[in-house]
């Protein structure tokens, strides 16, 4: 437990409210989603912070900064916990500092927004709807998810086939505090920015974020359906080019994934792989044409009018994928890979052909720095860490990129900007104190 002093001044400093010191809390808030990966399940699982600090206002941030500088504590950061690679774990013990508190939208201006960290994207979204304006890029998890915690512990989601991902313009400026005696307040923007998105808030605080918005669009939601996987990939390639389709998700699924989405079970068409679209509003007809001189057909459509009231297509992709997969086997995990634009048919071929259905594909097609690229979160029905790595290895060994899930080191992970990064860490925690044991 932290020292007993300690203890007094975080109580003296922020109000006893706010500081938890109970073994629940501490059990609850040192925990993300490291679970969707068996080998950090067993490395993490009982790593634990000695209390939990939720502060209301970037006055009371830097006193947390300031008392656990004095007491050369670690600090652990954390928005609503929904990271897989176990970005708000502490590996050291210390403090976990939750922002979840600082939530509040500050300024809406034309076609951005600035808002405090512990914001949630769905309400973001919801609040930027009623203004004509939508958020670019978000996570599967956005209705839990803070823009904190997406921009230091993300990088794509739903909307990145138009917009790409976090290093594509998705972040205009941060405010950042470092891990010093006296902490700076730094207003970042531009490249500089790389080196605070998914940093797992190893490189300095954030408290608050601009977010570019789009402009509104009336989003129709289908299912496609194929008898074959890989005409559902030239579909959804094709349909990913053509910009006079304006789309928010492209997520084509292999059977027997769709079987897992329970919710829609009575819509899903047994042994096809399915198709998962969010397109504007009148790009039904386009679309079904589409679909149709590939084979396909669209089995299943939500109207525009009915966005957001209930479950949504973009609840079943990205790794919301591996989530369904876990309720219905128990015994699965993901990778999330890049396939080459020019090569992803030989590449699946070759997957599917040594592994078959020991690895499920689905992929989601996105833009990164302009270019349509098939990105995929495979599910993995995993035996051990040795075939898992296996199976790592072979992806990489034919040119399929693989940032690892599996690790909590952004060294090791394949993730961010690493010279950047660690050049930052250098300078702004010179004791070395923000989540250690995540970066070298």
């Amino acid at each position: 437990m932290m020292a007993i002093e300690a203890e007094k001044a975080f109580m003296l400093g922020l109000g006893i409210n706010r500081v938890l010191l109970d073994s629940g809390s501490r059990e609850k808030l040192s925990k993300d989603y490291y679970w969707y990966s068996p080998v950090l399940e067993k490395k993490l699982h009982d790593k634990l912070a000695d209390g939990i600090i939720q502060p209301e206002t970037d006055e009371e941030v830097v006193k947390v900064l300031e008392i656990a500088y004095a007491h050369q504590m670690p600090v652990t950061v954390r928005g609503a916990g929904t990271g897989n690679y176990g970005q708000a774990v502490p590996l050291n013990g210390g403090i976990v500092l939750d922002l979840s508190r600082l939530d509040r939208i500050v300024e809406w201006g034309e076609g951005w927004a600035r808002v405090q960290c512990g914001v949630k994207l769905g309400v973001l979204e919801r609040e930027a709807r009623v203004r004509d304006r939508e958020l670019r890029i978000y996570p599967s998890t956005y209705m839990k998810a803070t823009v904190g915690g997406f921009v230091c512990g993300g990088s794509g989601g739903i909307g990145s086939i138009t917009w790409g991902d976090l290093w594509d313009g998705n972040v205009l400026e941060a405010t950042v505090y470092t891990m010093e005696e006296q902490p700076k307040k730094m207003i970042v923007s531009g490249d500089e920015l790389h080196a605070y998105i998914h940093n797992y808030g190893t490189t300095g605080i954030l408290t608050e974020l601009v977010i570019p918005l789009a402009p509104k669009t009336e989003w129709t939601q289908s299912i496609v359906f194929f008898d074959d996987f890989m005409k559902s990939m030239e579909f959804s390639y094709t349909l990913s080019l053509d910009d006079s389709i304006r789309k928010r998700l492209v997520s084509p699924h292999e059977w027997p994934i769709p079987s897992f989405f329970r919710p829609i079970k009575k819509s899903i068409r047994q042994n096809q792989a399915a198709v998962l679209l969010e397109t504007a509003e009148g790009t039904l007809p386009k679309v079904t044409e589409l679909a149709r001189s590939f084979g396909g057909e669209v089995g299943y459509s939500i109207p525009s009018e009915k966005y957001r009231s209930g479950i949504g297509l973009s609840d079943f992709g990205w790794n919301h994928t591996t989530l369904w997969a876990l309720k219905c086997e128990n015994n699965v995990t993901y990778l999330q890979a890049g396939f080459s634009l020019e090569h992803f048919r030989e590449q699946i071929k070759l997957v599917k052909d040594t592994f078959q259905d020991e690895v499920l594909l689905h992929f989601e097609w996105m833009r990164s720095r302009g270019k349509v690229s098939p990105a995929s979160l495979p599910i993995i029905r995993y035996t051990t860490e040795e075939r898992l790595n296996e199976i790592i290895d072979f992806f990489n060994k034919h040119d399929i990129f693989v940032a690892n899930p599996h690790t909590y080191s952004l060294d090791s992970g394949g993730r961010g900007i690493l010279p950047l990064m660690k050049q930052r860490k250098l300078e702004n925690d010179p004791l070395r104190l923000l989540n250690p044991g995540k970066i070298d």
